[in-house]
């Protein structure tokens, strides 16, 4: 029988190794952490989830301070944004969950950190800083970089991505944001938000193409009337350094050319998995372009060793990432056969209003070829929604032909929050009546979803077969009033 230094060994100390690092260290397994950066977090704490939403915040103030009237308050003067000031922020909040994420503590933990570059020299050990380790069971969980896609003379022209574009000394005067998924989007609006003068240029004819059309257009056209420009479906044909800003020649659906310049560029055009330099064809681990092949229960080709979080190429979420690490410590701990489980992951676009969902949107029920009815509620005839000044926006409960629920979007204020409401009743297989009939306070955003439950429910309850039953059983007297027309 071979022995090994640790039980587990995992490279990538991001969402996916945090996790499983901590879980099996305090299950009694002996855990190495290698990473390669010189500070546990991942991508998510350093250049993603966290950076983002502190500037996404200080980008909201900064516009409702300058839109304080619309609050019945003065009008303001404020000077412009010193972006030194809101990149120490981050730096601050960074460092403050940064501790949470310390070698010290996960060695309390009984992990053992190393800080490196590991390579694999055969299926059971790595190389890291010319020492070998070895362990019974692998876990690669590098995660990804923004993907920088073969555009002509991009390479050569300075761009920015996540990884630059909080921590900049100065806020650009202009930016040009190539791509229009999330990070592209809620990215616009923020440092537009800031005083930035920002065009969105992407090759699709519209933005946020996972999500529901309506619900994208709506994001669109509230963004379009803050200041932010759209430049879509476009052929981006070339990126050039000019004078010291970047111009960008493309050919819109029209076919006529034309040059965008700005002061800064961003791209935010998808992601790449993080493998160069591990040393994976060496071991027969094949690494396609989305990422690292896993079975059901996160295994490469070779058993012992998996894989989770975005250096898959699935889901690229923080939390898909953490549920992947305990998929993980549940076959490689406890040997159990767990499999991983999409059906009710929830996603959260960070604009505002904030744009959620949970399940099946009509865009995934029409691609799998499922009937659906639509349920809907409008922020605007929710009292708090009123009160707080926002109105936009709207929840979508899509039901299949058996009117059960199949998912919910919803974009409005506190999505992400009131998001969780369906995590729970999804997850639990709480009833649409139940959800309908809970007492919910009042006056709250979440309110919206106990309406949308009943909106569903009432056509039942409040019919003419049972109008027509009660008058017949109790002697009910019907209506009192009646509207002349």
């Amino acid at each position: 029988m071979n022995t090994y230094e640790f039980d587990i060994g995992i490279i990538g100390g991001g969402a996916a190794g945090l996790t499983i690092a901590s879980g099996a260290a305090q299950l009694g397994a002996k855990v190495i952490l290698i990473e390669q950066e010189d500070r546990l977090g991942g991508d998510c704490l350093h250049y993603g989830c966290v950076p983002s939403k502190t500037l996404i915040k200080s980008a909201r103030v900064y516009h409702q301070i300058k839109h304080a009237s619309a609050f019945g308050l003065p009008e303001m003067e404020i000077p412009p944004v010193d972006f030194r000031q809101i990149a120490d922020r981050i730096r601050s909040v960074v460092d403050t969950i940064q501790k949470h994420d310390s070698e010290e503590r996960f060695c309390s933990l009984g992990a053992k950190v190393v800080f490196g570059q590991p390579r694999f020299v055969d299926e059971h050990a790595v190389q890291v800083n010319g020492t070998p380790i070895s362990a019974a069971k692998w876990v690669i969980a590098t995660g990804s970089s923004p993907a920088v896609p073969p555009i002509q003379g991009l390479a050569d022209t300075p761009h920015l991505t996540n990884r630059e574009i909080f921590y900049m000394d100065t806020l650009p005067g202009s930016m040009i944001m190539l791509g229009a998924g999330p990070i592209g989007i809620e990215m616009a609006q923020a440092f537009n938000r800031l005083g930035t003068r920002v065009t969105v240029i992407n090759r699709s004819p519209r933005i946020l193409g996972k999500e529901d059309k309506d619900m994208a257009d709506t994001v669109m056209q509230i963004m379009e009337n803050e200041g932010v420009q759209f430049v879509l479906d476009a052929s981006i044909e070339q990126v050039e350094h000019v004078h010291g800003q970047a111009r960008v020649t493309i050919t819109d659906s029209t076919g006529n050319r034309q040059q965008i310049t700005a002061d800064a560029l961003l791209v935010a055009m998808g992601r790449s998995p993080n493998t160069d330099g591990l040393g994976l064809a060496d071991i027969d681990i094949p690494v396609e372009q989305a990422g690292i092949p896993v079975d059901n229960r996160l295994r490469t080709r070779h058993k012992h060793i998996y894989a989770a979080g975005d250096v898959t190429g699935g889901f690229q979420f923080t939390h898909a990432a953490g549920y992947e690490g305990g998929i993980v410590i549940a076959n490689a701990v406890f040997r159990l056969p767990r499999k991983i489980n999409y059906t009710w992951l929830p996603w959260v676009t960070y604009t505002d209003p904030e744009l959620a969902g949970i399940g099946m949107n009509e865009t995934m029920a029409k691609k799998a070829g499922i009937k659906y009815a639509v349920i809907t509620e409008a922020f605007k005839d929710n009292d708090r929604s009123l009160a707080e000044g926002e109105s936009q926006g709207k929840i979508k409960l899509l039901l299949d032909e058996k009117e059960k629920p199949i998912g919910v979007q919803i974009l409005g204020p506190g999505a992400g929050n009131l998001i969780s409401e369906w995590v729970a009743a999804f997850n639990g297989n709480v009833k649409l009546s139940t959800l309908a009939g809970a007492i919910h306070p009042y006056p709250t955003l979440g309110e919206i979803n106990k309406r949308v439950a009943g909106t569903f429910l009432s056509p039942k309850i409040f019919s003419p077969t049972i109008q027509k039953g009660l008058k017949f059983f109790f002697n009910l007297k019907g209506r009192a009033c009646h509207i002349e027309e």
